[in-house]
């Protein structure tokens, strides 16, 4: 009976913990630029990404995606832009793309996000191979 109880406990950890380790990406993370906060959430098998707050909402909370490359999304609100979005993998690294820069307009079609501390996550978008960076988000909840 005592290897029953212990093989069931066993059963109910394994789960628990993959769903601890893919809490703990989920959330509101900090980027260095703009005072930029993104919400990175579950969107379907994969994890996505939204703009919910920076320095130019703040000041004007209609901001539009002015510096997008493409002209036809330009005039889309800032607040709620997905910037990055299908990244699959865990639990301390995952893989995807595309990442989305509003301050730049550029779209990187892949990237990685690997968290380094419960508090820290880095953020590597690459255009092509040998053209990548890197930012440091921290937690912000």
């Amino acid at each position: 009976m005592r290897a029953v109880l212990l093989a069931g406990l066993v059963l109910f950890a394994v789960p628990s913990a993959a769903a601890a380790q893919e809490a703990s990406v989920l959330g509101r993370w900090r980027t260095p630029a703009e005072g930029g906060v993104v919400e990175i959430h579950r969107c379907g098998a994969a994890l996505c990404g939204r703009l919910v707050d920076a320095a130019p909402l703040r000041r004007n909370a209609d901001q539009r995606d002015v510096r997008n490359r493409d002209a036809a999304l330009r005039n889309r609100p800032l607040r709620g832009v997905l910037v990055l979005r299908n990244f699959t993998g865990g639990p301390d690294e995952w893989r995807g793309g595309p990442l989305y820069d509003p301050n730049s307009g550029q779209t990187a079609e892949r990237g990685t996000l690997t968290l380094t501390a419960p508090d820290r996550l880095a953020v590597r978008g690459c255009i092509a191979r040998v053209l990548c960076r890197t930012q440091t988000w921290r937690r912000a909840d």
